[in-house]
């Protein structure tokens, strides 16, 4: 099966019809009278729930609706920054959106605050990937002129 297939199947898979969903909650209508599950359209609540539970006292408690409430806004505010980050891949003719890409979805949308922690951010993490990899290089394994390791090649 292509790439573009298995896109199409993901979203396939994704998608729920407007008659198959039983709440009938129209806040949930994207533009082409197809439904989005809600687990689908935002973050894991555990997630959000570990992360707003740092700056929480030991003994204290989130509210259900405000960690509902947190859920929504943040699901909300990463769909508007990649929305951003696509259009600009899109009309570079690129189909994988890149850190760089996002970089300027926040400088676009005004969340200018953002920008420079997230490119020292991002270079770093770059080096550290480079880093790792050449440890991995590094290590005595095998590999071929191009980088790859042996084992990478006999799989293919």
């Amino acid at each position: 099966m292509s790439n573009s297939e298995d896109s199409q199947q993901y979203l396939n898979d994704m998608l729920v019809k407007e008659e198959d969903e039983a709440s009938g909650d129209e806040s949930d209508k994207q533009d082409g009278g197809i439904m989005l599950r809600e687990q689908d359209r935002f973050l894991p609540i555990c997630n959000i729930i570990k992360i707003m539970k740092v700056p929480v006292p030991q003994n204290g408690k989130i509210a259900k609706d405000a960690r509902e409430c947190i859920q929504e806004c943040v699901s909300e505010f990463i769909s508007f920054i990649s929305s951003e980050a696509i259009e600009r891949s899109v009309a570079e003719n690129r189909k994988t959106v890149n850190g760089d890409d996002l970089l300027v979805a926040f400088s676009n949308l005004g969340f200018d605050n953002y920008v420079e922690p997230l490119s020292i951010y991002l270079q770093k993490y770059r080096e550290s990937n480079k880093s790792d990899r050449n440890l991995f290089l590094d290590a005595g394994y095998p590999h071929n002129e191009d980088g790859s390791s042996a084992n990478e090649a006999g799989k293919q």
